[in-house]
């Protein structure tokens, strides 16, 4: 750009300043058109309604419009411009032209990128507040859950195998009738159907295995321990997502996670003498309940690799969650069926006795004939296990579509000791409530640390490259 192009904009500059202060010379100056170029330019098209009401929401200062810096280009202006190129030699009108649509073209062009930012910011915002909104509701449910479950063992304390049996398979029919009602309302496409079975029938697997694994080593282990063991499901998520996902971690995360489970393990185990019980266990059964967490951790990571996969192959959609809840359901299902004998002689069951096992525990489950005495509580208390359990699933499920396996994780995480204070309550049909473990406050106030830890973001320097336009007397040019 020659400098009497520099020095003409520089004076548009000071020209709109100026005119700002006076109705009359601002109207003059923005409702001017460029009789140069063959073309009028509005100042009601320089900046859109939408556009000033997103900068001004976000606390921007609107900067001039670089159209009314061209349209205060007034008579004068231009006719030192055209003056100065004509002493140039440069042809007068021509490189006016050229001038100032190369001005335009770029100051537009700076427009699009703030735009983008702005649009970039309002959507991190929204993004933001969805993530936490939905590890509120994954917190609250999980606290219902575990307090639930707890209530429903009391009238089918006797049958918790068959507990176990009728959340899985009650899951299959559940969740395939909503799936079923979504797809004749158009939520569920055939495209989302369509998708490669392969890593559903890789969920089942993995959530069959996680029970077996589960269930053997649990018979084996005390209470208190469990707690303990279950904080490496936080290790394991960070170290596979790393691995299969290839997320990386700052510092800060890393450390957050340790201080959770350590918050987790304070608050559950203080004075429970927890670590007398896992020497008593025993290796073997200590390392299968790892093992257990960890298939239970490549169910999730795998769970995020559907979604990320199936955002490619439907071209940008999201597949809807009930699809993935809905085969994996079904495939775990089918996989227990298979694991069955193996799993009831865990819980003491001959397998030759698993029907009349079923039979009476549905008979407590409806609380009628003779089996229902001292199964107080049902079919309520059951029911609305299964149904907290499953508005959790589908919460824990949605929160790890919209952010990660980890953040999901924290967010159960979070449920334990909150679980713990609720069990201090007077809750209905648990009878005496237990009291609140001598670390609980301090166990709790490391978690907290840990999550604003892991949340904490640190601040990235940005430089803002701007032009500056420096005036130049005709003398220079």
């Amino acid at each position: 750009m020659s400098a009497c192009c520099r020095f003409a904009i520089t004076a548009a500059l000071s020209t709109t300043t100026s005119n700002s202060n006076s109705n009359s010379n601002s109207n003059s100056s923005l409702n001017s058109s460029i009789p140069s170029t063959g073309h009028s330019y509005s100042s009601s098209n320089s900046i859109s309604f939408n556009q000033r009401r997103r900068r001004n929401k976000l606390g921007y200062h609107l900067r001039p419009s670089k159209l009314w810096i061209v349209q205060s280009l007034g008579q004068e202006e231009r006719g030192f411009l055209r003056s100065s190129e004509e002493e140039e030699g440069g042809g007068g009108e021509p490189q006016i032209n050229d001038c100032l649509n190369e001005f335009v073209e770029n100051r537009i062009g700076e427009d699009g990128e703030e735009e983008k930012k702005i649009n970039n910011g309002d959507y991190d915002h929204d993004r933001k507040v969805e993530v936490m909104l939905a590890a509120a509701a994954t917190v609250i449910l999980g606290v219902g859950n575990r307090v639930l479950y707890k209530l429903a063992l009391v009238p089918l304390k006797r049958y918790p195998f068959f507990l176990a049996q009728l959340a899985t398979f009650g899951y299959v029919v559940v969740y395939f009738s909503i799936l079923y009602f979504r797809y004749q309302a158009g939520i569920v496409t055939d495209e989302m159907l369509a998708l490669p079975k392969g890593p559903f029938v890789g969920v089942g697997i993995l959530e069959a295995l996680a029970a077996a694994s589960g269930m053997a080593a649990a018979a084996m282990l005390s209470g208190e321990s469990i707690p303990i063991l279950s904080q490496t499901f936080l290790i394991w998520q960070l170290l596979l997502s790393a691995i299969f996902l290839g997320r990386r971690y700052r510092v800060n995360q890393i450390l957050g996670c340790f201080l959770v489970a350590i918050g987790v393990i304070i608050t559950v185990t203080s004075g429970s003498g927890a670590g007398l019980s896992l020497k008593k266990a025993g290796l073997f059964w200590t390392l299968l309940m790892i093992a257990s967490f960890f298939l239970q951790a490549g169910d999730t990571v795998l769970k995020e690799i559907i979604f990320k996969n199936a955002a490619q192959k439907l071209k940008g959609g999201h597949v809807d969650l009930f699809v993935v809840n809905s085969y994996g359901s079904a495939f775990q299902a089918l996989f227990i069926c298979l694991l069955l004998p193996f799993l009831s002689k865990l819980w003491g069951i001959p397998f030759s006795h698993l029907p009349s096992y079923l039979k009476d525990g549905a008979a407590c489950f409806l609380n009628i004939g003779t089996l229902s005495k001292g199964c107080d509580g049902a079919p309520l208390l059951p029911l609305l296990f299964i149904m907290v359990n499953m508005a959790f699933n589908i919460s824990l499920l949605h929160l790890l579509k919209i952010s990660s396996a980890v953040v999901s994780c924290l967010a159960s995480t979070f449920s334990v000791p909150l679980s713990v204070y609720a069990f201090t309550l007077p809750l209905p049909y648990i009878g005496v409530a237990s009291s609140l473990p001598a670390g609980f406050v301090m166990g709790a106030s490391v978690l907290v640390v840990g999550l604003l830890v892991y949340t904490w973001t640190p601040p990235v320097r940005s430089t803002i490259s701007s032009t500056t336009v420096t005036p130049t007397t005709a003398a220079a040019s």
